[in-house]
């Protein structure tokens, strides 16, 4: 994951901080581009495994079409009321379709860990409940900038 924030390195996150927040959110906006070259944003539940944020998605959406005509994305995680208190970061990359789609639940090695952290996050379980709609998105970060305005002296 390379480091290209040039502005605002005083606010950006530590990889610690970077860490703590992706995997502490449920939330992110995922931007995809569409074959007219319009952008789409859709809001979905993720995963943060230290290098790869995971993304369980409908294989029948527009985000699933988008990304199999064209893989580059953006997500975007962020948190925060007041302007003292936003924070977030921003993963840019491509992205790459793991298992199989939809997801039935055939064993897939690379697919243990983050269906692992998925299963406990967003349902209390630690086996991954499979629907044959959702399968997965891994977006290993080709950039990352992030912000944490509580960094800014008062």
């Amino acid at each position: 994951m390379a480091d290209t924030q040039r502005r605002g390195r005083r606010i950006m996150m530590t990889r610690g901080e970077l860490d703590t927040f992706l995997s502490a959110q449920h939330t992110c906006r995922v931007a995809t581009v569409g074959g007219d070259g319009a952008p789409h944003v859709g809001a979905l539940w993720f995963v943060w495994d230290g290098t790869a944020l995971w993304l369980y998605s409908i294989t029948r959406s527009k985000r699933w079409a988008q990304l199999r005509r064209d893989p580059r994305l953006a997500v975007v995680v962020d948190d925060g009321h007041e302007y003292g208190e936003l924070r977030g970061a921003e993963l840019t990359g491509r992205a790459d379709f793991v298992g199989e789609a939809p997801r039935t639940g055939e064993p897939c090695p690379g697919l243990a860990t983050p269906e692992r952290l998925f299963s406990e996050k967003y349902f209390g379980m630690s086996a991954m409940p499979h629907d044959g709609r959702h399968a997965w998105l891994r977006l290993t970060p080709e950039s990352v900038a992030s912000w944490d305005f509580r960094k800014i002296p008062g």
